[in-house]
């Protein structure tokens, strides 16, 4: 019996693009009402994500370890805004899209309500 071992991929993008995973509400209404799958996203005109992956320069010394420096203006980790038909969705994954760092909004501090003055 044979095994099928699924690869792992790791998305690098090159230029001013980075890899964003959308991240999606929940399917509640600010009434508490249920909302059908789908409803809620066809009413926005932009996503929320967060940034996966930038694009990197290669390190100027190769003995250098790691990735090299990051050249899309786009902090890796951030939380964003873009528009709902920004960017290429990724053909294995619908959560993932390569943007261009000009298709970024606006990017999003999340603070708890207990630090909200």
């Amino acid at each position: 019996m044979t095994v099928s071992i699924k690869p792992v991929r790791h998305i690098m993008p090159f230029g001013p693009r980075v890899l964003v995973r959308v991240i999606h509400e929940e399917d509640v209404a600010s009434s508490g009402l249920y909302l059908p799958a789908g409803a809620k996203e066809k009413m926005q005109e932009s996503l929320y994500g967060e940034i996966l992956e930038v694009a990197r320069a290669e390190p100027k010394d190769p003995s250098e370890e790691g990735f090299g420096v990051n050249v899309a203006g786009v902090p890796n980790g951030a939380r964003v805004l873009f528009a709902k038909g920004a960017g290429i969705k990724v053909p294995w994954d619908e959560e993932l899209r390569i943007l261009e760092t000009k298709e970024v909004l606006a990017t999003v501090e999340e603070i708890p309500e207990d630090e909200i003055l």
